[in-house]
Formats: structure tokens, C-alpha cells, sequence
């Protein structure tokens, strides 16, 4: 049963991705070039105008946000990697496409992450804002790397190779499958203004890369074979010896910390675990 799952989701991703064009990114560099043109348009290409320019932006979605404490501090947990890494392993076994993509695409967004974070260390509100003015959930962080919200491009990473993947065929159904993956993302990346974390364009911008970095990813596989042993039975033990360390790590986190995300995690990667034993003891026998 698992054998033929994965065939016929595997081919799915497989053909989604083939169709996929390079014409795909002038989306992203439109939007780019406007919110440029923006800032340009209110002397906002420097670090002062960047943070003025959406002040009362800022205040007024994380005031609106806020009011929803539990489910702002849950929902941001999508846009950390070892989460969504995690809620999304059991495709490794029914669609190991999708992960050959989504590898390459999570190396390169934390790579375009780490660089444009150094390159423009915009301070985040914490770090510049009077705290009492604004309501803070979770951890405070006051560095100087705001720009670009690296949440939000790990969610962006993930929903749009998901988007592709799982692409229907008929119009209709595409709108509708397009108009959830934008309406997620933006709940999602909206998260991080919520818990006093970001500025919004910094969860805009990150959302922009992500889509790039994923669509990267997509494209890499179509031309070099780098993650092709994924999908290789003989590697199974390799993987469920890191579901068994990423339970220890969530027993852990859930025993500091309750929160109904670890918990769904923690459900996501012991099935996982179950369905990759069963597989490979099947192969065996």
C-alpha cells in the first residue's frame, strides 16, 4: 500500500515540476521592484526611513494580532525549520520528490537568511522601539537582523514547494489551491509582527525570498541529482535514528514549554517513525 502511494503521489510532484517555468520569478521581482519603488517614493532606502515608513503599520497589526497570544506564539513555530522539517518528514517515504527539492531550497534560504540579515542589520522592533509600546510574545529579541524575517522564509520555502507539488490541473481548483497558499503564508509570516518579532515588510520580504529560494530548488533538481538517494530504502535507519533524536528533542521542549504545536509535532514525527520501521522491515522481509 505504501509502495503505491508513494508511486502515485511521487509521479504527481514529479510531472507538477517538470511543468514549472522560469517565468515563475517575475512575480517576485515585480513585487520587489515595487517595494522599492515605494520606499524610494518616502526616502525609506535607509535604515531610519525603513522603520518609520511602517510604524504605524507595525503597531497596528501586532495590537490586533496580540489579542490572540496562544495562537500567535503557536502558529510562528511554522516558520522554524526543525518544526515544519519535521511535520512534513512522512513525505519523505510517499513523495521523496518533494524533498529533493525542499533540501536544496532550505540550504539556500538560510544561506540568502544568514547574508542579508549581515548585509542590512535593520535593528528589530525591540531593539529601538520602547517595549512598553507594543506587546511582546515569547522571547524578546533585539538584535540588529531584522530584514529579512527569516521565519517567514522558511514558511514561504515550504508552502511553495507544497504549492507546486501538489498543483491541481483545472483552473479553477488551481485558484483556489493558490489563493490558500496566500492566505496561509500571509497569516503565517504575519506571526512574526504579531509577537513583537518583525517589522511587516521585513515578513514580506522574507515571504519574496522564500518563494525564490524554493523555486531554486525545484529548478536545481530538474538539472543535478545531488538528493536522489533520499528515496533509497537503504537509507530508512538513518532517518528513523533522527526521528528517535528529534522525539527526545520535543519531549524536552514540550516538558520547558507545553505548547499544542510541539505536541503535534511530536505526533507527526512518531508517525514518521512508524510508517519508515514498517517500510523498511517490509523491504527486508
Amino acid at each position: 500500500m505504501v509502495c503505491i502511494k508513494h508511486l502515485i503521489m511521487n509521479k504527481k510532484v514529479i510531472d507538477n515540476f517538470s511543468k514549472l517555468r522560469f517565468s515563475a520569478f517575475l512575480l517576485p521581482l515585480f513585487l520587489i521592484i515595487l517595494i522599492v519603488f515605494f520606499l524610494y517614493q518616502n526616502n525609506a532606502l535607509n535604515t531610519d526611513g525603513y522603520v518609520k515608513v511602517q510604524l504605524d503599520w507595525f503597531y497596528f497589526l501586532n495590537a490586533e494580532l496580540s489579542k490572540y497570544p496562544i495562537l500567535q506564539q503557536n502558529l510562528t513555530y511554522f516558520g522554524d525549520a526543525f518544526i515544519v522539517l519535521s511535520l512534513l518528514s512522512i513525505f519523505i517515504v510517499y513523495a521523496p520528490k518533494l524533498w529533493e527539492a525542499l533540501i536544496p531550497a532550505s540550504l539556500l534560504s538560510l544561506l540568502f537568511s544568514n547574508l542579508l540579515k549581515n548585509l542590512f542589520k535593520v535593528p528589530r522592533p525591540a531593539a529601538i522601539l520602547d517595549s512598553e509600546s507594543f506587546t511582546i510574545i515569547g522571547r524578546k529579541l533585539a538584535a540588529f537582523n531584522s530584514l529579512p524575517s527569516g521565519h517567514s522564509i522558511t514558511v514561504f520555502t515550504t508552502l511553495t514547494i507544497i504549492l507546486f507539488a501538489f498543483m491541481p490541473q483545472k483552473l479553477i481548483n488551481k485558484i483556489l489551491w493558490i489563493l490558500l497558499y496566500l492566505m496561509i503564508g500571509t497569516a503565517l509570516i504575519f506571526t512574526r509582527v504579531g509577537v513583537g518579532a518583525h517589522f511587516p515588510l521585513d515578513t514580506i520580504f522574507g515571504g519574496i525570498i522564500g518563494y525564490c529560494t524554493a523555486l531554486l530548488g525545484i529548478f536545481s533538481i530538474r538539472k543535478f541529482s545531488l538528493f536522489k538517494w533520499i528515496e533509497n530504502k537503504k537509507f530508512y535507519p538513518v532517518f528513523m535514528t533522527i526521528f528517535v533524536v528529534s522525539v527526545i528533542i520535543l519531549v524536552q521542549k514540550i516538558m520547558n514549554e507545553p505548547l499544542p504545536i510541539y505536541y503535534l509535532t511530536l505526533i507527526a514525527i512518531l508517525f514518521s517513525l512508524f510508517i519508515f520501521t514498517k517500510t523498511y522491515v517490509q523491504k527486508q522481509n
